[in-house]
């Protein structure tokens, strides 16, 4: 299984950006996928999650509100759509797959996935 993440960039305060995660090698159906990111300095931290089995959705409360995440059954590709952005979300974003069902405690935590991306950087400057 592979992961190709894309969309990253540089915008200004108050910008959007839409992150892509196309998966290969398995076709996702009873999956679970997150977006994490990593700022300079600080630890990787979760930042949107996505259960196939239920389409549940799960953001970070830094996130709530401003961040989208949902899927492309035909395509394999999760996104996440970033609105309102702050130079606090200033980071490289992974998007991350578990060949399974994650409960939301488990869905938040690194350790809990199988596969990632190779991540894409997003820059948000003020």
């Amino acid at each position: 299984v592979q992961l190709q993440a894309s969309g990253g960039g540089s915008v200004q305060t108050g910008g959007s950006l839409r992150l892509s995660c196309a998966a290969s090698g398995r076709t996702l159906r009873t999956d679970t996928m997150g977006w994490f990111r990593q700022a300079p300095g600080k630890e990787r931290e979760f930042v949107a999650g996505i259960r196939w089995t239920d389409n549940n959705k799960f953001y970070t409360d830094s996130t709530k509100g401003r961040f989208t995440i949902s899927r492309d059954n035909a395509k394999n590709t999760v996104y996440l759509q970033m609105n309102s952005l702050k130079p606090e979300d200033t980071a490289v974003y992974y998007c991350a797959l578990k060949t399974g069902y994650l409960i939301q405690s488990s869905l938040k935590r690194e350790l809990s996935y199988d596969y990632w991306g190779q991540g894409t950087q997003v820059t948000v400057s003020s």
